[in-house]
């Protein structure tokens, strides 16, 4: 381990549990049980679920509390396993009680069932649901596309053997691989890093151990990928619904036609991408970009890439969220202090980034760092997570439980004010690569996630009719990239597939990315037009999202989801920035 990777911080979970024996864990572990257990006594009483079930007033809040109060005590109990899980896939205590708190879990998803057809027969002004209306009307849906109880319960009971099972294999899996680069043996996570390094020899380098070290494990993955996928479609299927995107739309709370206008205007951009990555070739001397370029580093000839330490970017991301919200500042601060952070790379450790809340608006952000901008903006981008989910303290468990779409707004808005804050302040020698690594990342954002998308819409055609071999993934991903990429690069990443782990436990992970980020930049759009009497508005919203659809949530801010006009006004803001980056390289 490097001495830059050394002086990372790594993450305080002791003060949430400290170990899987204290008194702490196994109070927190009794109590979910014994929750669990009232709440089956409960719906046994009042026979929900059932003919003659009370479908009054009293009943619908004695449930609600019910279940506000499991969802509390659950989620810093699972979100604690799952971190000593994801910090060391070797950890095999973590292991075993992830499995236990999974067959626990269970339990409760089985009982979802009955929660669901019985929330569907009630009227939201009858029970005065007030903010809880959509839990009501999202019932209604989701009974359409049940099977019947004893279906639901064994397709429960049979996930953890099944697509629960793969998923495990491909984080476990992957988070042991690693490559020798160079004669040096990394971490997968590292490896992955080094496609930011500003030696081309180095990347390629990378970019071929990193295809050999897929390969080696392809057969796996594939194998993961066809079980996981197999068993959604099967079950999509026998629910009903039309296709195996609609769930994802529904779970995502928005309409097909805001997801096609959305898409169109990313399709539209597509030439100036291709501009964007033909600019960035010609500064680095080439053609056209190999896939090992596209996090090159972008510098003035006879510079070097800045190095960001820990520390300068710290307090560069607080100085900075300060003149936007304090109390995003704040919060940032605390995570700092609290050790909130895990930051190094190292074998065993599962790759990207994430932040999870641990309770009481408190969070945990698990990162692979380097000494980039690009990292600098990941860790703001993360915090920005935190941030969310610190303005959802107040909220009931219920209404903490925000669609995809919806969960990006404060991570891209933290990112957005970092970045737009370093081409202000930066020396003009620096504010090319800031540019140029925004830009980076909003193309990931953009073409990347619709080559993803176009992935997992065939995948799922696909293996509706059969398996399918790794060669054929393979085939499946560079026919995306090239229908996205386009000649803008002579080289592609046919592995991506088994990079990326939204593949494996989620579906359609890919569009509320791109949501999110167009989504972000309109809002960002508002608050220079409004000025700080805007960030009163912006926390309402953060607060809000698990209350309604994303349309009308965003109707309330005057936007207009299902026009492709409100998705040009985001795409925009991106195509000025590659604009700027084309007359920053002449």
């Amino acid at each position: 381990m490097s001495q830059a990777t050394a002086e990372l911080p790594t993450w305080d979970l002791d003060s949430l549990f400290p170990g899987f024996e204290s008194n702490e864990f196994l109070t927190a572990w009794n109590q979910v049980a014994a929750q669990l257990r009232d709440l089956l006594d409960f719906l046994e009483t009042h026979r929900i679920g059932q003919e003659g079930a009370s479908t009054d007033r009293p009943t619908f809040w004695a449930l609600v509390e019910k279940l506000n109060t499991f969802g509390d005590t659950l989620g810093p109990l699972y979100a604690y396993v799952q971190m000593r899980v994801d910090a060391d896939s070797a950890d095999f205590a973590a292991q075993a009680r992830l499995s236990e708190l999974e067959l626990l879990h269970l339990e409760y998803q089985k009982l979802r069932p009955r929660l669901q057809r019985w929330l569907a027969r009630l009227e939201a002004d009858a029970v005065q649901a007030g903010d809880y209306r959509i839990l009501l009307e999202e019932a209604k849906i989701q009974t359409q596309h049940l099977m019947s109880e004893p279906e639901e319960v064994l397709a429960a009971e049979l996930s953890l053997s099944g697509g629960r099972a793969w998923v495990k294999l491909h984080g476990n899996l992957t988070s042991q691989i690693t490559a020798v680069v160079q004669g040096e043996e990394l971490p997968m996570t590292a490896v992955r890093n080094l496609a930011m390094h500003p030696d081309e020899a180095v990347r390629k380098a990378a970019y071929e151990a990193e295809l050999s070290a897929w390969k080696a494990h392809e057969t796996a993955l594939a194998a993961a990928l066809n079980g996981y996928k197999g068993e959604v479609s099967t079950l999509n299927r026998k629910r009903g619904w039309p296709d195996d995107l609609a769930p994802a739309l529904f779970e995502n709370r928005i309409r097909r036609k805001t997801l096609w206008a959305m898409q169109q205007v990313m399709v539209d951009s597509l030439p100036h991408w291709r501009r964007y990555f033909a600019a960035k070739a010609r500064a680095l001397g080439k053609d056209r970009l190999d896939w090992w370029d596209l996090f090159a580093p972008v510098v003035r000839p006879g510079a070097r890439p800045r190095k960001w330490g820990w520390e300068e970017g710290r307090q560069f991301i607080i100085e900075h969220l300060a003149s936007f919200s304090p109390a995003a500042a704040d919060l940032a601060r605390r995570a700092f202090a609290e050790r909130w952070l895990d930051a190094p790379p190292r074998k065993g450790k599962v790759g990207g980034a994430y932040c999870t809340p641990v309770g009481q608006g408190r969070s945990r952000i698990l990162l692979n760092h380097e000494d980039s901008f690009e990292s600098l903006s990941t860790l703001a981008h993360e915090l920005g997570h935190a941030y969310h989910n610190h303005c959802l303290r107040a909220v009931p468990y219920l209404l903490r439980q925000e669609p995809m779409t919806l969960a990006e707004t404060a991570s891209i808005m933290n990112e957005t004010v970092v970045g737009e804050a370093a081409l202000r302040v930066l020396p003009p020698a620096e504010q090319l690569g800031v540019l140029e690594g925004g830009l980076q990342s909003a193309a990931q954002v953009i073409v990347d996630i619709h080559s993803r998308f176009l992935f997992e819409q065939s995948v799922f055609a696909r293996r509706r009719e059969r398996e399918l071999s790794a060669a054929e993934f393979c085939q499946l991903m560079l026919e995306a990239q090239q229908e996205t990429y386009g000649a803008a690069l002579a080289t592609y990443h046919p592995y991506m597939w088994a990079v990326k782990g939204h593949y494996y436990g989620s579906n359609f992970y890919n569009f509320p990315y791109a949501f999110g980020l167009l989504f972000g930049l309109a809002l960002y759009q508002r608050y220079l037009d409004e000025g700080a009497g805007f960030v009163a508005q912006y926390e309402d919203l953060l607060a809000s999202v698990g209350k309604y659809p994303a349309e009308q949530l965003a109707a309330r801010f005057g936007y207009d989801l299902e026009s492709e006009g409100f998705w040009q006004e985001g795409m925009a803001v991106l195509v000025k920035r590659i604009e700027r980056f084309e007359q920053m390289i002449l």
